[in-house]
């Protein structure tokens, strides 16, 4: 998961070198924090958190398939 969330946002931004992806696994959920450039902040969230929306519907997807539950935090 955490590989899919980089993959993404690294075509998202201006600067893919200053993406950082990390994964706090649980028991039955991780939690998938995504860190980016300050001026990238915006892409990533999108309007009205649409981009932001839709990274979640599609991890939400690929998690539902290992059967865990992945929850996707953006960080500044």
């Amino acid at each position: 998961m955490k590989e899919l969330i980089k993959y993404i946002a690294q075509a998202l931004v201006d600067r893919p070198d200053q993406v950082e992806v990390s994964e706090i696994e649980g028991e039955q959920t991780s939690v998938i924090e995504l860190k980016v450039a300050k001026e990238d902040l915006g892409k990533v969230i999108g309007k009205q958190g649409r981009t932001a929306r839709a990274m979640r519907t599609i991890l939400s997807a690929a998690s539902t398939k290992i059967k865990k539950r992945s929850v996707l935090e953006i960080i500044e």
